[in-house]
């Protein structure tokens, strides 16, 4: 854990960091994504310009089986997606970070996939993985090749060569080999091979024919293959410090001044519903590693969006006297210049008391799940741990560099 900074320093920082707020960059010749959420509308993702970053970036989908069996696996990814992320965070330098989701079943089933595509908006990610419960399958083969085809081919990844792309198919079951006409894993992992992209496979459960392919698919893609047990194998602790954390990245969250017509006022409101439905229904443990994902360096564009006010203008990138009242919410625009560069002011300085007090607790709790680890023998043993050493390793290629344990 970092050393905590004060509540001065953090303000300084947020004043003068300038930071960017990539939208999603489709892959020349790729067929553009459509984000799904179970009973929601679809919306096609926005193309991102095509810039030269500074920050090295990590871009991970997770091709999930979801049928019946996996129930386990995916009580754990919701759970721990944002200790994944936070432990993802501690890279040096910081990457921005996108994540994208593939849920598969098979022809037959309540659906054959659902894709949510990569962004930095990892509430909105987490909110559709809340949707996702495991039902159907259990007649042997599910749609992995239709799954791993649309986890290559259907996100927005990057050209840029300083990312990290990685897809982790996770699943109990082998591919249905026997689909007339469909593309096979073989021809898929060349595509990704070709695209940069590193396949992971994670075998939950001891299906050997699940292995023997599993095993294949990570050879051919110069990834891991990682085996688990049918519950995923993810690390539970529960912390005194959980609750409060949870409480105070609430606190955070309503620092956010969401500014911006049309478009960017539907992305603000889509933003405040995820986050509302995460605080009303996500566990504490995974409230508590969202603040430490939040308040780190490489959450910053999943925390603020690309339409926030407070940072904007303490950036330097919006001069707060040129926004325009239409683009404003209702109480700042009845308010008058001087007052609404109060309001800013005060949101921000507020906003860096709370991440220090994020700080400090997250160091507090750090130090009770090291403990707790050390007394069950489970230190380095879990999933989390596992995923942690895939991408400390694999990720050293495009210049990022890990501490050499992950934060659970």
């Amino acid at each position: 854990m970092k050393h905590t900074l004060p509540a001065l320093a953090l303000f300084c920082a947020t004043a003068t960091a300038v930071v960017l707020y990539p939208g999603l960059a489709s892959r020349a010749g790729a067929t553009p994504a459509t984000p799904v959420t179970p009973g929601a509308a679809t919306v096609t993702p926005r193309p991102a310009p095509a810039v030269a970053r500074q920050r090295p970036r990590i871009e991970v989908v997770f091709a999930l089986d979801t049928t019946g069996s996996m129930g386990g696996l995916i009580h754990a990814a919701k759970d721990k997606i944002w200790s994944i992320a936070a432990s993802m965070a501690q890279a040096d330098p910081a990457p921005e970070i996108r994540m994208g989701l593939v849920a598969y079943r098979d022809r037959g089933d309540a659906y054959v996939t659902r894709v949510v595509d990569l962004s930095s908006d990892l509430d909105s990610m987490y909110a559709a993985l809340m949707d996702f419960r495991a039902s159907g399958g259990g007649d042997g083969p599910e749609a992995v090749n239709q799954a791993l085809a649309e986890a290559v081919e259907r996100m927005s990844w990057s050209d840029d060569d300083n990312v990290y792309r990685v897809v982790f198919l996770v699943g109990d079951a082998p591919p249905h080999m026997d689909y007339q006409g469909e593309r096979r894993y073989p021809e898929i992992v060349a595509l990704a091979n070709a695209r940069g992209i590193v396949v992971n496979a994670i075998q939950c459960g001891s299906q050997h024919d699940t292995a023997r392919v599993w095993q294949h698919i990570a050879t051919l893609a110069q990834g891991d293959y990682i085996a688990v047990g049918q519950n995923g194998g993810a690390v539970a602790v529960s912390t005194p410090f959980d609750a409060e954390l949870g409480r105070l990245a609430a606190e955070m969250d309503a620092t956010r001044v969401f500014f911006g017509a049309g478009a960017a006022r539907e992305r603000a409101a889509a933003k405040e519903r995820a986050t509302a439905k995460l605080h009303a229904a996500a566990a504490p443990e995974a409230l508590a590693r969202r603040a430490l994902f939040n308040t780190s360096a490489a959450g910053d564009a999943s925390f603020a969006g690309e339409d926030e006010l407070v940072e904007a203008v303490t950036s330097g990138r919006v001069a707060l006297d040129t926004v325009a009242a239409e683009a404003l919410p209702a109480p700042l625009a009845a308010m008058s210049a001087e007052e609404r560069r109060a309001h800013v002011a005060e949101q921000a300085g507020r906003r860096a008391e709370l991440k220090a007090s994020i700080a400090d607790l997250a160091a507090k709790r750090d130090a009770y799940i090291a403990a707790e680890l050390e007394k069950r023998g489970t230190h380095g043993a879990s999933l989390d741990d596992k995923l942690y050493d895939t991408v400390r390793r694999q990720a050293a290629e495009v210049g990022l560099h890990y501490e050499a344990e992950a934060r659970h």
